[in-house]
């Protein structure tokens, strides 16, 4: 086996934290909780994704040392609490990430990015199989387009929104989508709606619906979207389910 490799200024960051956190330190980070913590966490991450966006390669590498000072703060403070550390923290996603590529470090085949989506998704569900609803694990936080996204991607497996089928919108490209929303985003503020609100309501919609048809499917009821197939308008909304972004 060779040997670690040494990572000195990794190493520095670390005990730079200790130091923050110990007695003597700065008073505010003592003062400060991982809930406390959490928007400074987010709008790092932000940065760093703006900067990958940008292609600013310097910029990017000190926002990313950013979302690592956050990463290595969170692990001193749940040390002090006796929760976790730094080394448990790099153990779980060690561990995560080795399970979750069996193409890379067990027996399994894959050749393509499918064949990999399929793994990592069966790998995925085997871990969270205690979870209820296909809705667990989706951060109540996230911006809402972004998690409006997500629970369309639930939505679709569930085959209440039929993910494959032509909406009225035509779309053939991400710029078109991008001037899209832009334009909702003004009309809506011209209308004197807020947009992210909106559509957060909105998702909140589905979700309902999703949990709807979880709470049927496990009284032995059949799902929405077969009922939908049988009405007389079920043809026009694609047979099953619904089309992306139309109501059924």
């Amino acid at each position: 086996m060779e040997p670690s490799p040494s990572h000195p200024h990794l190493d520095s960051l670390i005990a730079a934290v200790d130091q923050i956190l110990s007695p003597g330190g700065c008073v505010w980070n003592r003062a400060q909780t991982h809930r406390t913590l959490a928007k400074y966490l987010i709008e790092e991450a932000a940065e760093a994704a703006d900067a990958m966006e940008t292609g600013d390669t310097d910029n990017l590498r000190e926002e990313l040392g950013d979302v690592l000072y956050q990463v290595i703060l969170h692990a001193g403070i749940a040390q002090r609490t006796g929760e976790f550390d730094l080394e448990d923290i790099a153990a779980t996603v060690d561990e995560k990430m080795r399970r979750r590529h069996p193409h890379v470090f067990g027996d399994a085949h894959a050749e393509t990015i499918a064949e990999v989506q399929t793994l990592w998704d069966a790998e995925k569900a085997a871990e969270k199989s205690e979870r209820t609803s296909v809705l667990d694990g989706i951060p109540a936080g996230l911006p809402a387009l972004l998690r409006a996204s997500k629970v369309v991607g639930r939505a679709v497996d569930m085959g209440l929104i039929d993910g494959k089928a032509q909406g009225p919108l035509g779309l053939t490209d991400g710029a078109q989508v991008g001037q899209l929303l832009l334009a909702v985003v003004a009309e809506a503020r011209v209308a004197g709606f807020d947009p992210e609100t909106e559509l957060r309501n909105t998702v909140l919609q589905l979700e309902q619906e999703i949990r709807d048809d979880e709470a049927g499917a496990a009284a032995g009821q059949p799902a929405q979207s077969d009922a939908a197939a049988e009405t007389p308008s079920g043809p026009s909304r694609g047979g099953s389910g619904r089309s992306a972004g139309r109501s059924r």
